[in-house]
């Protein structure tokens, strides 16, 4: 994953040392001369690219951002906003007056410069290559297009390290799939606070991705930004070269200790340069410029860990990633699919799952190619998607995702696989079932069997070369005769092609072939965390199934051991002859055996040879010595010739121990014997021919003493084999006995399991459907409701909140102290704290600040078994009531300001005959204070002197009969300290827009002295 580097070395001479951008348009320099001037501009060109994302309410945070952003940071700035399509934008001229860089619109083919500050023009997606933009007319339509995310994940791959991303106020989620690929590419993250943004949305979709480096109001981003950039780790060394006293190897190992402590799982297989590239990212977020000293804020800090955890955990995943190749995987899955017995189950394994894109991708193309399959074969579809990151594999159960999925799922797709909810698409039910989501690390635990496909797509090339060795055979193991293995482009098949057939090289989708599996890869599940190496002994025999190539690094190992040792010519070879590599021109004492081709040294050597070699060979390989013969007579084309051979053992290398290196020198040979004169008439003397058999015979000897040795040394050991082979017969038929006893538990277990797993299922489909009935209920009552924890945290709520509270369903498992409401009441939060302390509930009528009003009330949640869960509000809206109470109020407050305004004496009554209200008049008339009397009976005024039953009949029948009245009803009066009077009474009922009130007025026509 490091960045590509120029093809020139850094000592080459640049033959025209300027930039090709102060270059004339009819300049006579030659393109190769272009080419160097092309090449020192690019070597100068290693700045920091920050793209800036914003919608709605981003300007304001932009221009925070400017004015504290110095002139001469060495970084370039690219601005990408929602803008309107059908207008030309201003933005140019408005970030202009904050900066004194130079702003300008982006133009097609526009080179980036440090120092300079580029806006995306309205209706134009925009990428980056080399350095350079580039614009494309929008394929999306207006409310689906996803600029920021277009131009981030362009950046990402073009910039590498060096690109940043900054992500504003806005709606939507438009920038989170991008700040991951800028993520993965060892790229730095920012993000405005979502407290300080003027909309929230985006900033809030970014931090949920966990993969942000800072969050930070848009004013105090530059002061960290030109912190990160010019405080970067470049002056330790690189993390690909060697280890360095900055980078001790037991510190790396102390790191992967912590993580493997706090979370189980072990990285010391993963690929170093990836390791050492996210610990550093880690790092420089911290300032902290030494291993050693990571190591020790790891220690302190196990928030720290979690957080180098998740990074490492960084998965990059989106819906159909290469839809090409989803395409043809969808045809090779045909004829799999068409193969199945009828009302068999398709069985399919995406280890790596992330969040669970790939897995639901996987479950659509398969339900697409059943399409094309006769439905009567009833086959079912079962997905093992599995993840090491508890985080990402909650997220691919719940199967809700945003709204940006739009830009990679066509819209045939979204409309049958998935349900549009608010902020979101759901994957529907149907697919769901599909795929059992589980938490699985495929470098211990033991693998799904019986497979139809494994998919592993992008997380074999975050591994060592040692744990894919491990990991491709078990996929072979895994899958069915003819399964399928759907890599990612970047992964290969590497030492394992005998197990795989290509099906097409572009995609990585193979076929399992028949070739067994390696044993010495399937006999350690679950995989030790321990490096494991062959004993000598099984390199050596194994060795020759491998077939190396003359330029690979076998043959580089055997070259520095010659150069080291010999230079005449020599061949390596096994315990068994086998000649593995040859050295030099070896034809005078080796030639071709005849029959099939067989590189074999004894088979090879001449005759005169082959005494002496067998011997050699057999010596050097049972002492584990280097032997050698002189004055060893051999035939050649020219003669006779003496030689020295020599076998030597080879222990200094791991990849070559075990082998023989066989070399073979020429000796001084007299003349004679060269000719072969030495008898007479060319014929060997008696004393030759007789040395010569006594040398054969004495070998023969050897060779019979060492083979009737070997063979009992076999016997014995073949008789302890048999003893221990009867022995392991009779432990294994008593482990089939056991395992039949097993088996017949487990089948009876199993039954069981089926009936409890069809009474879950049954209950299942209830909670579903009362789920079901619970949701319906809710939404069709209208009551605002909230459920909490007794945490504070949202569990659930209905869609009404949302005129009380901005919730999202996004926000489930928030505490609602960090929600703003509309309530015009501040101590909603010690409110339900005394409900949850004292379990009594609390009513109250809240006004909200639009000026509505809801009768709110808190009550304890009871679960069924009388356990107090947490809190359930209400709100239930009662602006209408509250407005009719006071219009009633106001026309009371009307009526009786008239009634204190008229000149005759007048008495409001009500039905109980209680004085409502008295007039000004009657007060003055009959000496009596308005106030005094009212809610006072009729019965005790003045002393009781209303008190007749004459007057209270009247009343009384007023009441009874809705049409009834009376007038000038004479009543005699005895006023205490007052002459009696007569009055002249008149009585009606009060009437309000047609309506009963259950008042009366009794007024007074006239008033008389009394005669006596």
């Amino acid at each position: 994953m490091t960045t590509p580097t120029d093809s020139f070395s850094d000592d080459e001479e640049i033959i025209v040392p300027v930039s090709p951008h102060e270059l004339p348009l009819d300049s006579p320099l030659t393109p190769f001369q272009l080419r160097e001037v092309q090449r020192q501009d690019d070597s100068q060109e290693k700045f920091t690219i920050v793209g800036l994302g914003g919608s709605a309410g981003s300007v304001q945070a932009f221009e925070k951002f400017f004015r504290r952003m110095p002139a001469d940071s060495g970084m370039a700035f690219v601005v990408v906003m929602h803008l309107v399509p059908d207008q030309s934008s201003s933005m140019v001229q408005v970030l202009q007056q904050t900066t004194r860089m130079p702003v300008e619109e982006a133009t097609d083919g526009l080179k980036v410069r440090p120092n300079h500050v580029y806006v995306i023009p309205p209706a134009r997606d925009m990428s980056i290559l080399h350095g350079t933009l580039l614009l494309f007319a929008p394929t999306q339509p207006r409310g689906r297009r996803l600029p920021i995310d277009f131009f981030f994940q362009s950046l990402a791959k073009d910039a590498r390290e060096r690109a940043v991303c900054i992500i504003c106020s806005g709606l939507g989620t438009d920038g989170t799939t991008g700040l991951k690929l800028v993520m993965e590419n060892f790229g730095m993250v920012m993000v405005q606070a979502p407290e300080t943004a003027e909309y929230d949305s985006m900033p809030r979709s970014a931090i949920a991705t966990e993969f942000v480096d800072y969050v930070l109001p848009a004013e105090q981003l530059p002061a960290k930004l030109l912190e990160y950039v010019n405080k970067p780790l470049m002056a330790r060394p690189r993390r690909e070269v060697a280890e360095s006293a900055s980078k001790p190897a037991h510190a790396l190992q102390k790191i992967f200790i912590l993580i493997r402590a706090q979370t189980g799982h072990d990285f010391s297989f993963y690929k170093r340069n990836t390791v050492f590239r996210r610990i550093e990212r880690r790092m420089n977020s911290h300032q902290i410029k030494e291993f050693t000293h990571y190591v020790r804020y790891l220690q302190e800090n196990p928030l720290e860990v979690e957080a180098l955890f998740k990074e490492l955990l960084i998965g990059v995943t989106k819906f159909f990633r290469d839809r090409e190749a989803f395409d043809l995987l969808k045809a090779r899955l045909q004829p799999i699919l068409r193969a199945k017995p009828v009302d068999s189950t398709v069985r399919v394994w995406a280890p790596g799952c992330s969040t669970g894109e790939e897995a639901y991708s996987l479950a659509m193309t398969l339900l697409e190619a059943l399409d094309g399959v006769d439905p009567q074969r009833h086959l079912k579809i079962q997905i093992f998607a599995t993840d090491i990151n508890a985080g990402g594999i909650d997220f691919a159960r719940l199967g809700l995702y945003p709204e940006n999925i739009a830009a990679d799922v066509s819209p045939a797709r979204l409309e049958r696989f998935f349900q549009k909810q608010d902020g979101g698409y759901q994957i529907r039910k149907e697919v769901r079932d599909l795929v059992i989501f589980a938490l699985h690390n495929l470098n211990k635990d033991a693998p799904f069997t019986k497979l139809d496909m494994v998919c592993c797509r992008n997380l074999l090339i975050y591994l060592s070369a040692e744990l894919q060795k491990n990991i491709i055979p078990v996929f072979h193991y895994a899958l069915n005769p003819g399964g399928l293995l759907f890599l990612g482009p970047s992964e290969n098949l590497t030492g394992f092609q005998e197990l795989f057939q290509p099906l097409d090289i572009k995609w990585k989708i193979s076929r399992r072939t028949e070739a067994p599996s390696p044993l010495i890869r399937l006999v350690n599940f679950p995989f030790s965390l321990t490096r494991q190496t062959a004993s000598p002994a099984h390199a050596a025999s194994t060795m020759h199934v491998s077939n190396p190539r003359k330029d690979g690094p076998f043959a580089s190992l055997v070259q520095k051991v010659l150069l080291r040792n010999y230079t005449p010519p020599a061949v390596v070879i096994n315990a068994r002859g086998e000649i593995l590599y040859v050295n030099g021109r070896t034809g005078r004492y080796l030639e071709p055996a005849p029959g099939l081709g067989n590189m074999n040294l004894f088979e090879m050597a001449r005759e005169e040879l082959n005494y002496e070699l067998s011997a050699l060979v057999h010596k050097a390989s049972s002492t584990q010595q280097d032997v050698a013969a002189d004055n060893v007579k051999v035939k050649t084309d020219s003669g006779y010739q003496l030689l020295r051979i020599t076998v030597k053992y080879l222990q200094e290398l791991d990849t070559l121990s075990g082998l023989m290196l066989v070399v073979f020198e020429d000796m001084p040979t007299p003349r004679k014997l060269r000719l072969g004169k030495t008898g007479t008439n060319g014929e060997l003397s008696k004393d030759t021919v007789v040395a010569s058999l006594e040398k054969e015979l004495q070998y023969t000897k050897q060779r019979l003493q060492a083979t009737i040795e070997e063979m009992e040394s076999s016997v014995e050991e073949l008789k302890s084999t048999n003893e221990e082979l009867q022995s392991a017969n009779e432990e294994l038929q008593s482990t089939n006995e056991e395992a039949m006893t097993n088996k017949e538990e487990m089948q009876s277990l199993n039954e069981e399991l089926m009936t409890l797993n069809m009474q879950y299922l049954s209950k299942t489909e209830e909670l579903s459907l009362a789920a079901n009935d619970m949701k319906n209920l809710l939404d069709a009552t209208e009551i605002a409701t909230i459920f909490l924890d007794n945490d504070m945290i949202i569990k659930r709520f209905t869609p009404s909140v949302g005129r009380i509270i901005k919730l999202l369903p996004s926000d489930a498992g928030r505490p609602i102290t960090h929600f703003a409401n509309n309530l015009r009441q501040e101590n909603l939060a010690a409110d339900i704290q005394q409900v949850l302390d004292r379990l009594v509930g609390f009513e109250s009528n809240i006004q909200t600040t639009t000026g509505e009003w809801y009768a709110m009330r808190i009550l304890p949640y009871r679960t069924l078994d009388n356990y107090i869960s947490g809190t359930v509000i209400t709100f239930t809206d009662i602006t209408d009531l509250k407005r009719l109470e006071e219009q009633t109020q106001a026309a009371t407050r009307f009526a009786e300001s008239i009634v204190e305004t008229v000149r005759e004496p007048l008495l409001i009554l009500d039905q109980n005959l209680h004085i409502l209200t008295a007039s000004r008049a009657f007060a003055q008339a009959f000496g009596v204070e308005a106030e005094a009397v009212r809610n006072l009976a009729l019965t005790k005024l003045n002393d009781g002197a209303w008190n007749q039953p004459e007057l209270r009949h009247r009343l009384q029948h007023l009441l009874d009969n809705p049409e009834a009245e009376f007038g000038n009803e004479r009543l005699v009066l005895a006023l205490p300290g007052r002459a009696s009077r007569v009055v002249y009474l008149y009585g009606r009922r009060i009437m309000s827009g047609g309506h009963e009130t259950g008042r009366l007025l009794l007024g007074v026509e006239r008033t008389e002295e009394a005669t006596e």
